[in-house]
């Protein structure tokens, strides 16, 4: 029975869109060391989820013409097929949406604001969209945000606020007096000097121009600040405050892993909220690098983003998990490319790897009958070997209680590497050649044994490659050879076993082959499109029943203003001819108020309602974009009632 527990928990991802390549590294990160802390038999809880509100959201839903929720459901369903065909193995998947999270965030705020840590007041300054963030003057230099870039909005609301200067200088003590709080030791000192030091500023927990989030019970012209929604999940899917048991089972977590854009929010935010709450702080929070590609930061509005499905479905999961934990030193930044990727494959899992395995069995099957002999007679190069692989276990738990994935996989491949030298050491062909039968089942068994533990030590990076070594080499069913405590001895895999006919793991790839089809994909793409008039159809088509579920009508405009502080929207009022809808339209660029009045246009008219800038807006106008900022309203030929259905 496990005597020791292990709480490990990703960032909650935001569903405003697909997730790339850089997301998965968290991921397969945090699945790596939960699989390895189950391997040496700790009762393992292992978290990951989605932040589903915020008003970033609740826009993206409006432009897809989809309700919030429907949109990130969409997405969501997306993301844990991502983790299924990445073997990501949690323990549970927390959906900020979920009732067992609202009713737990609904208590803490309730509780903050009755101690008196959160009040009451009016909010004007600088707010960044896509990263849900405030920023003061000082931060957001030229009206651009610190973090991504983009330009920030002038924000003015009612909001409620939280006082976290009250526990700045608590929070810096305990920065101060646990070195592994924050890691890596960088990471630290910028949150002390960028943030701490200079001083808190009070922190804006909700919000009122926009209704997609949790409500605050006590005031439902409020909705909880997503950062305060957010962070929370890592104790409401433990079932804090109302069901207690799991979460003083396994709080506080043993370590949270983040990308280091959001090392802000977890390292002064966080543990600011849960020392308001009383609640011990997480033993560790480590922000680790980005994932790069050669031109830069992944981003979807640079349109360089790499879709993972795609690589499992060329590569394979585990080769697509061994390079993320091996190519890039975790805690500094990392540069992804295809040729990185095929580099790996045909050195490290074909050469190295699937050498050694292919290698020894077809001996094996040549010298010995496909049946592995009994170790008899030792010789040189033995002990040396055998020491290594003894030794190679305790150095990866070592490297892995530091989260140094890929300093633990090249510790593996030491023994790897010192096996393939051991082949050509003993040269086992030279031993049947000359009838040293004691000695060759000797030198054949200590191959396979090499590889029975390589293959136990690899589980946690590459779960499915073991199954396969293991069918390989005859103990596929032999459970006990394949824990931790069997990699402590040597010597435990049974003589006579029989061996399999070897079978590539990993075939090498062919570079050039490879280059030769993404060219030849490049130039049929180039080819359908050079018709810029032609359109294809995306895999989203859908059937008649779906698009009867729109209802299209004729809208006539009645009448037309600007969004206070928003400079593309508008506020529009429209007959659908026995009632009157209001909407909110980005469409102030390219019409003025008046010169849509009057105006009769196609209208989508059972879509959910939202509030965008504090303003609700039940419908939306049909227009097309041409690509370079202009908007054209959808127009109709002939004179027809508003409420007309479109058929």
């Amino acid at each position: 029975m496990p005597s020791k527990t292990f709480y490990i928990t990703t960032p909650i991802y935001y569903p405003s869109d697909k997730l790339h390549i850089g997301h998965c590294y968290t991921t397969v990160a945090a699945d790596a060391m939960a699989r390895f802390k189950r391997l040496t038999g700790h009762d393992v809880w292992f978290l990951t989820g989605t932040d589903e509100h915020g008003q970033k959201i609740e826009r993206r839903a409006l432009e897809s013409g989809k309700s919030p929720q429907v949109f990130v459901d969409e997405i969501v369903d997306w993301i844990k097929d991502l983790w299924k065909i990445l073997d990501i193995s949690y323990d549970d998947f927390i959906r900020t949406t979920e009732k067992r999270h609202q009713e737990a965030v609904q208590a803490i705020f309730q509780k903050l604001y009755e101690q008196g840590d959160i009040y009451k007041d009016n909010y004007e300054g600088l707010y960044c969209t896509p990263c849900e963030s405030f920023w003061a003057e000082r931060q957001a230099k030229d009206k651009k945000c610190p973090d991504c870039g983009t330009e920030v909005e002038v924000v003015a609301e009612e909001s409620y606020f939280f006082k976290m200067s009250k526990y700045a200088d608590r929070l810096y003590q305990h920065i101060m007096e646990h070195e592994e709080f924050i890691q890596p030791s960088s990471r630290k000192n910028e949150m002390i000097n960028n943030f701490l030091k200079p001083g808190l500023e009070e922190l804006c927990v909700s919000r009122t121009s926009f209704d997609w989030g949790v409500p605050v019970t006590f005031d439902k012209d409020h909705v909880v600040y997503v950062w305060l929604d957010a962070l929370t999940n890592y104790i409401t899917a433990l079932g804090y405050p109302h069901n207690p048991d799991k979460f003083d089972k396994y709080w506080p977590a043993d370590v949270q892993l983040i990308g280091k854009e959001i090392v802000r929010f977890h390292t002064i935010y966080w543990p600011i909220f849960l020392m308001a709450l009383d609640i011990p702080l997480p033993k560790q929070v480590f922000g680790h690098g980005w994932l790069l590609l050669e031109e830069g930061k992944m981003s979807k509005t640079r349109g360089n983003v790499i879709d993972p499905q795609v690589l499992v479905d060329q590569y394979g999961s585990d080769a697509i998990r061994y390079f993320l934990l091996r190519e890039i030193p975790f805690g500094s930044d990392g540069t992804f490319s295809p040729e990185a990727l095929i580099q790996r494959i045909n050195y490290d899992l074909a050469n190295d790897l699937g050498n050694l395995l292919h290698r020894t069995l077809n001996m094996i099957h040549k010298f010995a009958g496909g049946v592995i002999g009994e170790p008899i007679e030792e010789g040189e190069y033995d002990r040396e070997l055998k020491e290594l692989a003894l030794a190679t276990p305790k150095e990866m738990e070592k490297l892995m209680d530091q989260l140094q994935f890929s300093c633990a996989l090249a510790e593996l491949w030491k023994l790897i590497g010192r096996a393939n030298k051991y082949i050509d050491e003993t040269a086992p062909w030279a031993l049947n050649r000359e009838g040293k039968r004691f000695r060759l089942n000797t030198v054949l068994y200590n191959f396979v044994e090499t590889i029975r533990i390589v293959s136990v030590l690899l589980q946690p990076f590459m779960p499915r490659t073991p199954q396969r070594i293991w069918s390989q080499i005859g103990i596929e069913n032999q459970e006990e050879l394949h824990t931790w405590e069997s990699v402590k001895s040597w010597g435990l895999l049974k003589p006579n076993t029989r061996v399999e006919k070897p079978e590539a793991i990993y075939p090498r790839i062919d570079v050039e082959k490879e280059v030769e089809k993404k060219t030849e994909k490049k130039e049929k793409k180039k080819e359908k499109n050079k018709d810029k008039g032609e359109k294809q159809l995306t895999g989203n088509e859908i059937n008649i029943d779906e698009f009867a579920k729109v209802d299209l009508r004729v809208a006539e405009i009645i009448e037309a203003e600007k969004v206070q502080d928003a400079d593309k929207l508008l506020k529009i009022k429209v007959s659908l001819g026995d009632e009157e809808r209001q909407v909110v339209a980005g469409i102030a660029l390219s019409y003025s108020p008046e010169e849509l009045k009057g105006k009769k246009v196609l209208f989508a008219a059972n879509l959910a309602p939202v509030k965008i800038r504090g303003v609700r807006s039940q419908g939306m106008l049909l227009a097309a974009d041409d690509g370079k900022g202009k908007i054209v309203l959808t127009g109709l030929n002939g004179d027809i009632a508003p409420g007309s259905r479109v058929r």
